[in-house]
């Protein structure tokens, strides 16, 4: 991949054969693409956007509404079409006395428009303001939309912002300032580099259209990321277990064992020394296992969420448990190996198996009453699509996961990088959490379609019950001592779902913790940044609402007061362990074979 080097400068506007060479460049280019773009995956149409139900749902409730209350309507349209009728006149009359300035600009702040030509040139300035009239247009004609329930309404308020996002001028490179000013500045070079960018990811994906978020040359899984000193200490076809050294000369009794989302590779968790919660943990004095999972193919196909109870977290605490030599084991489990570990705990009730002593849920969903914001990828129309995929290629692959969870942000994870690269042609960055982001895994096919069936569907976990591993289980079910960790601004998991899925676990003993930011900063958020706060409240009977309103808040890390309620459960203090056991010989050093599959 050839990116353009912004310190180059030279000649700028004097090279016209340089611009010509470019220009024949951009030919060669095009040819690649388009031959790449030719071999990649046919995305089901079930799977490309909303069923035309939705939108035939919200034509009959604009007919209805402008029959029932016109004035409203008619009201809104008169008020844009006045607006943009001035500011056109504005800027008509700026420009027939002689002033090359911008209109009067009351626009909302938005870094999409962030470069100065916005707000300065006549004609950047009058396109900017013309989209966000009309962006605020749509808007507010969906949210006249009374008729449709809260559901669709919820969806089509999604699916039309992405449209208008689609539609910024920034995404354009005859309205994007900056785009233009670096071409003509480059002899087309950006151009070039950016088209390179484009097919160098074409061709990387196999045809399809997959944005590089960060550099992928920087940064190589084992050797500066992942790299907390441990060792794999077992292995089956579902995970890895891996044993982290300790730091400390003793250590709690009780050891603890992570189950990370087997959606993502575990080593966010592990990103680098400095935001390591598992190098914090092992500092601390805790004896740390984490499960690796294998990153399932085609074979995994008839895979299901019993398989994982079964052959991944019961096996892993039994795993934990020979080694160190214990009774009980304190578990983690971050967001779908959170909701997994719930469903675990109540098939160990049920089992009389007391082998978790306490349990911690990070950005865990448990009560799907309300799926938030991917909720909008939840109904029958995706579901029924997905569950179609899945049956002919035996799994859900991490293309279709990413591609979803992107348009949740599409500006931070789609159109700005995409402007970036493709536009502008500069390198991605080296940014470790993008990195991880970028490196997803599949779902087994059965697996896949027993959660959107049944969870996030059927609410079935708290509601009338979750069948798995020959029996039934509640939330009601999971009695151990818990503390839950949500994220104020998590667009995956809402933090009052998880909350109100905590409110009806059966434990007496409950613990809610609610950090600033989101799924992964709100997480990995270590001591020393000092960065994002948390809240805490005693009293889990009220509502989310009203919990958050009388909760205390408090500065930075929410780490050092989840470990004071961890090594209140872990025991008392012994020597150090070493790795594995006569039963489990050390089979590689951390982070394993599977994480990098």
């Amino acid at each position: 991949m050839t990116t353009l080097d912004p310190n180059d400068k030279a000649t700028s506007g004097k090279n016209l054969p340089k611009l010509e060479a470019n220009l024949a460049r951009i030919e060669e280019l095009t040819q690649r693409m388009l031959s790449a773009m030719g071999k990649g995956r046919k995305v089901p149409q079930a799977l490309q956007g909303p069923s035309q139900d939705l939108y035939v749902k919200a034509a009959g409730a604009y007919v209805t509404e402008m029959m029932n209350n016109p004035a409203k309507l008619i009201k809104h349209q008169v008020e844009f079409w006045g607006k943009s009728v001035k500011h056109y006149v504005e800027a008509q009359h700026l420009l027939t006395q002689g002033k090359l300035q911008a209109a009067s600009d009351n626009s909302p702040k938005d870094r999409r428009f962030a470069n100065e030509m916005w707000d300065t040139n006549p004609y950047f300035n009058f396109v900017k303001q013309q989209y966000l009239m009309n962006a605020a247009a749509v808007q507010q004609a969906v949210a006249d939309l009374d008729t449709l329930d809260a559901g669709e309404k919820r969806r089509l308020e999604f699916f039309s912002q992405q449209i208008i996002d689609m539609m910024s001028p920034t995404n354009f490179l005859a309205t994007n300032p900056e785009a233009l000013a670096l071409a003509a500045e480059t002899e087309g070079e950006s151009l070039v580099a950016g088209l390179e960018n484009l097919v160098a990811d074409l061709e990387a994906n196999n045809g399809d259209l997959v944005v590089t978020l960060a550099d992928k040359k920087a940064f190589k899984v084992g050797e500066n990321l992942g790299t907390t000193e441990g060792d794999v200490v077992y292995r089956n076809r579902m995970f890895e277990l891996i044993q982290y050294k300790p730091t400390t000369d003793e250590v709690h009794e009780t050891p603890l064992i992570i189950f990370p989302p087997w959606i993502n590779k575990f080593y966010i968790l592990d990103l680098k020394p400095q935001n390591s919660m598992i190098k914090w943990a092992v500092d601390q004095g805790h004896t740390v296992f984490v499960v690796s999972w294998v990153n399932p193919d085609e074979t995994y196909r008839d895979t299901t969420l019993t398989d994982y109870v079964e052959d991944g977290y019961m096996t892993a605490i039994a795993q934990v448990k020979q080694i160190c030599d214990v009774p009980q084991v304190n578990a983690v489990g971050y967001c779908i190996a959170g909701t997994t570990l719930s469903m675990t705990l109540g098939v160990m009730k049920h089992r009389g198996d007391t082998s978790v002593k306490s349990a911690t849920f990070f950005t865990t969903l448990t009560d799907f009453s309300d799926r938030g914001e991917v909720g909008v990828f939840l109904d029958n129309d995706f579901v029924d699509g997905i569950e179609a995929e899945v049956g002919t290629s035996g799994m859900l692959s991490s293309f279709y996961m990413s591609r979803t969870f992107s348009y949740l942000r599409s500006n931070d994870l789609i159109y700005g990088p995409a402007i970036k690269s493709y536009m502008m042609g500069k390198a991605p960055p080296a940014f470790d959490l993008l990195y991880w982001n970028g490196d997803g895994t599949n779902l087994p096919a059965k697996m896949a379609v027993e959660y959107l069936r049944g969870l996030c569907q059927g609410d079935k976990l708290a509601t009338t019950g979750f069948e798995i591993a020959g029996t039934t289980v509640t939330l009601a079910d999971v009695d151990v001592p818990i503390c839950a960790i949500a994220c104020e601004t998590d667009h995956i998991a809402a933090w009052k779902s998880s909350y109100r899925g905590v409110q009806k676990m059966g434990s007496k003993d409950k613990t809610f913790i609610l950090p600033e930011s989101g799924h992964i900063a709100g997480i990995v958020n270590p001591p020393s940044k000092n960065k994002y706060g948390h809240y805490t409240n005693p009293d889990l009977g009220l509502s989310p609402e009203d919990w958050q309103a009388d909760s205390d808040k408090h500065d930075g890390s929410w780490w050092p007061r989840w470990d004071g309620w961890l090594s209140a459960k872990s025991d008392k203090k012994v020597n150090a362990r070493g790795a594995g056991g006569p039963k489990n010989p050390v089979l590689g050093a951390a982070p394993g074979t599977y994480v990098v599959s």
